[in-house]
């Protein structure tokens, strides 16, 4: 029987607790889940690739159902690549269930047999994103509160300066 792999794509600039949340409640779903970090040429990343790698390999240190890849290019494409037949996403909105619906339904048309599944975010998660947890990170706020117990910003952060 083939294991069943899941791909949780996203930018993860930063990795937030809702992130993790759907992870860790995901675990019991499958085999392995790849946390897989894709370019987004639209987006003004606070993280380069291998800083958020680093990071988000930081929390799953102890888990080894849990991988993290970058990639570039289609999400089903790399999907393929890795095997996955499963794509994983959280869902904290109307408006994300809209977008992530869509977005389903044309990765359908380009690579049938890959199903998404949507996990919702806990409700006291909803209001955290990586939009505003990078914005206070730009300002030197303190984001503790929003990311997962083993990230270590303040490593990568001193790291930069040097």
């Amino acid at each position: 029987m083939a294991d069943k792999i899941a791909v949780f794509p996203g930018s993860f600039d930063p990795f937030t607790l809702g992130h993790y949340s759907v992870v860790t409640r995901a675990l019991p779903l499958f085999d392995t889940i790849i946390i897989a970090i894709g370019t987004n040429t639209a987006k003004n990343c606070f993280f380069n690739i291998d800083e958020r790698i680093e990071l988000i390999e930081g929390v799953f240190a102890n888990n080894n159902k849990i991988k993290v890849q970058a990639y570039d290019g289609l999400t089903v494409d790399f999907c393929r690549e890795v095997g996955a037949t499963f794509m994983l996403r959280g869902i904290r909105t109307v408006t994300d269930f809209e977008y992530e619906c869509a977005i389903s339904q044309m990765n359908q048309f380009m690579q049938p047999g890959i199903e998404s599944m949507f996990l919702l975010t806990t409700p006291d998660l909803s209001p955290v994103n990586s939009t505003i947890v990078r914005d206070i990170l730009r300002y030197g706020g303190d984001v503790s509160q929003f990311v997962p117990a083993g990230m270590d910003i303040a490593g990568v952060l001193s790291r930069r300066k040097k």
